[in-house]
């Protein structure tokens, strides 16, 4: 085949790379600061070229509804780490630091929306409408899951890193090729009722996530399909015990350019600036203009788990400096900078967090461990033999062990109660 006959690649002869992706680099610009960044860590509050207009969007009542939302999580988390050290649950996951990026970001999306999260996401569930008791069920280990998506549009908890994004991708083609089947059933004139309202796909993965192959592979059919999703990145610098700077050499929303869409990086101590963002990005995939990356920059400040210890691999000096941008005390600032709240409305957001942590203190003391037959009914959807002659087997051995007395249930060493009279301890 001579030279003449080689095929061409698919970027011969058009008049951009990708027209989206040069659209919205139009509209957003070439930032003066690499960080979009409007609510600064001593409360005033600056401007950006394309995100106040939707900062101007947020009125008071919003704004005050930020914190409260973030002050309510972040006495959860306190409550939920309580109840882990006291025995009641067998793990749990911090998110103090990151409320802004979560609570920020979850309610810049709208019900139609889906979310799919990993397993730190409680601000977000919290903007979903999930009852947050419901979390505790999969970390006190008696649920898989907790709650039913469908009630919300908030995805069941993904403990395998990064393998709700595969599935995000697929759900927003999903979005996609349903709407595009009602929007050629609408122009028939077939039906009357109206339109659904479109939707968008969100998915939440960290910084050492970032380094799994399901995150590229899924950016890849994310920007080949054009399909309708947002990747929220939560930077907290550290996966478990490992840097970001050993996780990436630059921005990690530099890498969506790679890809072809739009990549942004948001301060995500910085609620406003986050609901800005995020509502962009969410508008952008709701218009069928293609996925876009968000990098929330921000920190954690407790642990990985409480499994794990921070102390180990990280200084106390890094710690203090980011406590110092903490998302909840900037937004008090403004808050009370700009009058739009009082000691009343601080100490009434300081109630409901107490009478939020009562509740799930309550809820979760009040959990029973399932029945553990349940596990095998709920393996096929219908009878199989293999497992009713598994279940047969543990019937046969769980009937092996001796019943205790009741009077022999005691710690051993103790005193046996019908020995007390006479002063003997077996």
């Amino acid at each position: 085949m001579g030279a003449t006959h080689l095929p061409s690649t698919e970027f011969d002869e058009t008049a951009a790379d990708d027209q989206l992706e040069a659209e919205a680099e139009a509209q957003l610009g070439s930032p003066a600061e690499p960080m979009v960044q409007l609510l600064a860590p001593d409360g005033t509050l600056g401007t950006d070229p394309v995100f106040s207009a939707y900062a101007d969007r947020l009125d008071g009542e919003k704004l005050r509804g930020f914190y409260a939302d973030m002050a309510k999580i972040r006495r959860f988390d306190v409550e939920a780490t309580a109840l882990q050290r006291q025995g009641q649950l067998a793990l749990w996951v911090p998110l103090t630091g990151q409320e802004a990026a979560q609570i920020g970001s979850g309610r810049a999306s709208q019900p139609q929306d889906y979310i799919f999260p990993t397993y730190r996401e409680h601000g977000v569930a919290l903007t979903r409408n999930v009852d947050l008791a419901e979390l505790l069920r999969q970390f006190r280990g008696v649920s898989n899951g907790g709650w039913n998506p469908k009630d919300t549009n908030f995805h069941l908890y993904t403990l395998v890193l990064a393998a709700q994004t595969p599935h995000a991708v697929g759900y927003a083609m999903g979005i996609q090729r349903d709407q595009k089947a009602a929007a050629a059933v609408a122009a028939d004139g077939a039906q009357d009722r109206p339109a659904e309202p479109k939707a968008a796909v969100m998915v939440y993965f960290g910084d050492g996530a970032s380094s799994e192959g399901d995150v590229h592979e899924s950016m890849v059919f994310a920007a080949s399909y054009n399909a309708p999703v947002v990747f929220f990145c939560q930077n907290n610098h550290w996966a478990i015990s490992v840097p970001s700077s050993v996780q990436t050499r630059i921005p990690l929303s530099n890498r969506a350019k790679g890809y072809g869409f739009p990549g942004i990086r948001v301060d995500g101590n910085d609620a406003i600036a986050v609901h800005a963002v995020t509502e962009w990005a969410l508008e952008h995939a709701r218009e069928g203009k293609g996925p876009v990356l968000i990098e929330a920059f921000t920190y954690r400040v407790g642990a990985h788990t409480t499994a794990d210890d921070p102390t180990k691999y990280r200084e106390s000096a890094e710690e203090t400096l980011w406590r110092a941008k903490d998302p909840l005390d900037r937004l008090e600032k403004y808050l009370r900078a700009q009058g739009l709240a009082d000691d009343a409305f601080f100490d009434q957001v300081k109630a409901d967090g107490d009478e939020l942590a009562a509740y799930v203190r309550k809820t979760t003391y009040d959990l029973e461990t399932p029945d553990i037959r349940t596990a095998f009914a709920n393996t096929y959807v219908e009878a199989h033999p293999l497992v009713a002659e598994e279940l047969a087997w543990f019937e046969e051995y769980s009937a092996g062990f001796a019943e205790t007395p009741e009077h022999n249930s005691a710690e051993p060493g103790s005193p046996d109660p019908d020995d007390a009279a006479t002063g003997v301890a077996r």
